[in-house]
């Protein structure tokens, strides 16, 4: 999907084309009083007043159809988008809105009513407006694009109302999935249902990621990894964390003086364990190829130091340990608090999560 300000840009450029054509079928027209030409709407030069006078008269003298009634509208509204009269272009608009609330090109008209706030720095004001549009209102197509696709752009980026967006995300997948990002749109979905507390939301839009994965996510370079981290932690029986982080170090030192490969793995984390050197990318796992317990163990005492590394925190702790191979001596053992709101007897425990080749930098 587009970045906000690429929408935004995008609408700017459309909008001013939108004023010479619009397609709608079956627009059949009605008998209306027509509206009365106010001195107000009437700006510019001369010469601008008097076209401004000519499109009223044409308005006014127009009441069978709606089609030709859109034509002369449009006009004027160019004229005020010319002349950068945003507040007439949104007086004039929703004037017609108001005194005729059955015009099928309504949804049109509010959409130019929600550009004009945009241009005016309301972008409040044009949510709102951009929202009745997509709740209120049948879809339009305009030069091919939708209205309602182009107020779903408009209001992720405007919103910050994260259960909006969770029914922005859906309507966005289940109308336009065939014009859309899906994979972006699936992975700020779950992003939306993880800042509401909806965790099981979160976990089922993440889990319609995973095929997606590759997408390019703005913001989010380790997309992917986040993703199948916590669905493969859903998925798992996560009965290897332990409830503090003491009790999971003390475990660790006891298995390391017996010399006990197996009680170690008892303790290794099942899903997303990794062995890395401190330089490898968090993606890259080759690592693991490597990581084998028994042959380093076999033969070598493994020593510890008496206190977690300085470097650890609330959230994450190391612990250094030597005497692994010849090559590489010192390994980092490295625990994680685990994050996991769905589960309420497993959020907050801790887990051996992974080992970091070599001295710390």
């Amino acid at each position: 999907m587009l970045g906000f300000e690429m929408r935004r840009f995008y609408l700017f450029l459309l909008i001013p084309a939108l004023f010479g054509c619009c397609m709608l079928s079956g627009c059949g027209g009605t008998t209306e009083r027509p509206p009365r030409i106010d001195p107000y709407y009437l700006s510019g030069t001369r010469e601008n007043r008097e076209n401004l006078i000519e499109l009223f008269t044409l308005l006014a003298a127009e009441t069978e159809s709606r089609e030709n009634q859109f034509t002369v509208i449009r006009e004027i509204a160019n004229n005020y988008v010319r002349q950068k009269e945003y507040p007439r272009l949104i007086n004039f608009l929703s004037m017609r809105t108001n005194n005729f609330p059955d015009d099928p090109y309504n949804a049109y008209y509010l959409l130019m009513i929600a550009y004009a706030y945009m241009q005016e720095d309301a972008d409040a004001v044009a949510a709102l407006y951009f929202d009745i549009i997509l709740k209120n209102y049948p879809d339009l197509t305009v030069l091919g694009e939708s209205i309602h696709l182009a107020c779903l752009n408009q209001l992720i980026g405007l919103s910050d109302n994260s259960e909006q967006l969770v029914w922005y995300y859906h309507e966005l997948i289940s109308r336009f999935s065939d014009r859309i990002d899906l994979g972006s749109a699936y992975f700020m979905l779950a992003r939306s249902y993880e800042r509401i507390g909806d965790w099981n939301g979160a976990i089922q839009a993440y889990t319609q990621y995973l095929p997606w994965q590759g997408t390019i996510i703005q913001g989010f370079p380790n997309a992917d990894t986040y993703a199948k981290q916590l669905v493969d932690f859903n998925n798992s029986p996560k009965n290897w964390t332990f409830e503090n982080i003491n009790v999971l170090v003390d475990a660790i030192k006891a298995a390391l003086d017996g010399g006990s490969s197996s009680r170690l793995r008892q303790y290794q984390a099942k899903v997303n364990f990794f062995a890395r050197s401190w330089e490898q990318e968090e993606t890259d796992d080759s690592g693991m190829a490597e990581f084998s317990l028994p042959d380093f163990m076999r033969g070598n005492r493994i020593s510890y130091a008496d206190h977690l590394d300085a470097g650890s925190n609330a959230n994450e702790a190391y612990l250094r340990t030597w005497g692994w191979s010849q090559y590489i001596s010192t390994w980092y053992f490295y625990f994680r608090k685990v994050n996991f709101p769905l589960d309420p007897e497993i959020h907050g425990h801790w887990e051996w999560a992974g080992v970091y080749y070599g001295e710390k930098f």
